[in-house]
């Protein structure tokens, strides 16, 4: 290497450092009212975090051992990872079906997927005894290779992984790294098809892990083909977020969309409105197959049954009609109440499943106490921070430049 060209490489790598100084000064107006709200609970639950790893779980939650599985878990994972799941559906419409409608929030919905694994993988940290343990998932230290766990865990390490290597080209345009941009591009295929089936499996086998707890979840939410429901619920819950979270984006970040993406957004909503309403039909009739077989209609005239039939009419039914006349009608705001109630009724799911409907029989009832509500809300926080972070700085919304 020659002294000027020697010199170049300095002065780039400069540059590149002034760059990301100047790319860590907030942007926008920093009293907003989410800032003032959100800095607040940030603050508490970090404290909180500091309490739990210096004096154990028992200082901030309701935990033991009846209940080890708390709401950090409940929440945070089984739930979480539901509503992350409309990134390996969408990048497998984009990529491998070719639908180009899709394209302008492959990006947005990827990141929300990688965001949501990390910070959810955060999340478990805090509800292991031993949290430095969790290195045994990956170097197989005393850790049951045939375990539920352990796939799982490598499902989530791998497919977070794929996530990152899927928007890395993004990195590589926000740093107007050519070279890098070249090649990264080149290897999203194989992201994209090693992504999809880590997905599914991981999607599986959380709800297989479950299959384990035959004794200890209610009847009206325990069936042999969880892992099969978790799949499926997982695409309408992941579509679901799309809708509620581009509706925000599409307010909040308007500046950064061009005029193709205003244009083709209400036809992108109505498109996940399909998907949603066959999905939403599927699992609806899984689990009237279900009921039927195992002949649960002894647990309806209690208060656990009128709490299923809340969450199967109210929450499944319901949003499944609307999201049919939302698309026969063009109904864009139809789409979004839709969408609304089907993450809520995720999320009762998820929480029945893991929280509320297991050990149903035990008084008294796991209840999490206020720090791990404060805590939940501290990581939904810093995630949406972060994210507003990237969306601002790098093409993720807004159309890729051209690379010099």
């Amino acid at each position: 290497m020659t002294t000027t060209d020697a010199t170049t490489t300095i002065n780039k790598s400069q540059s590149r450092f002034r760059f990301l100084i100047s790319e860590l000064k907030p942007k926008g107006n920093i009293f907003t009212p989410f800032n003032l709200i959100s800095v607040p609970v940030i603050l508490v639950g970090l404290y909180i975090i500091f309490v739990r790893f210096s004096e154990g779980l028992g200082s901030v939650t309701n935990l033991s051992q009846e209940f080890p599985w708390g709401l950090w878990i409940a929440f945070d994972v089984v739930t979480g990872v539901a509503f992350a799941g409309g990134a390996y559906v969408l990048v497998f419409m984009v990529h491998i079906l070719n639908l180009k409608l899709y394209k302008p929030i492959m990006r947005v919905t990827v990141l929300n997927g990688f965001l949501a694994y990390f910070f959810y993988s955060c999340a478990l940290l805090l509800d292991l005894g031993r949290p430095l343990h969790i290195v045994n998932v990956i170097i197989g230290n005393n850790y049951g290779v045939s375990s539920v766990l352990f796939l799982v865990g490598w499902h989530f390490l791998l497919y977070m992984l794929a996530l990152l290597l899927e928007f890395s080209p993004a990195i590589a345009e926000w740093l107007n790294a050519k070279k890098a941009h070249r090649i990264l591009t080149g290897l999203t295929l194989g992201a994209v098809v090693f992504g999809i089936t880590l997905s599914i499996l991981h999607q599986s086998g959380i709800g297989a892990l479950f299959l384990m707890a035959k004794e200890k979840i209610h009847p009206l939410w325990y069936n042999p083909y969880l892992p099969l429901m978790f799949v499926v619920s997982s695409i309408f819950a992941g579509f679901s977020l799309i809708v509620f979270e581009g509706s925000i984006s599409h307010k909040v970040f308007s500046n950064q969309l061009d005029k193709k993406f205003h244009e083709s957004y209400h036809k992108i909503l109505i498109g996940l409105a399909k998907i949603c309403t066959v999905t939403l039909f599927a699992y609806l009739f899984m689990s009237v197959i279900v009921f039927v077989h195992e002949k649960n209609w002894t647990y309806l005239n209690t208060g656990y049954g009128y709490w299923y039939l809340l969450e199967m009419l109210g929450f499944v039914l319901t949003p499944m009609i609307l999201f049919f006349i939302s698309f026969k009608k063009q109904n864009v705001t139809l789409v979004k109440i839709a969408s609304l109630m089907t993450l809520v009724g995720i999320l009762l799911n998820r929480l029945n499943v893991s929280l509320i409907a297991f050990k149903w029989y035990e008084t008294p009832h796991y209840v999490p106490s206020w720090q791990e509500v404060v805590v939940t809300l501290t990581i939904i926080f810093i995630e949406i921070w972060v994210f507003r972070w990237i969306v601002r700085r790098m093409p993720v919304l807004r159309k890729s430049p051209d690379l010099i």
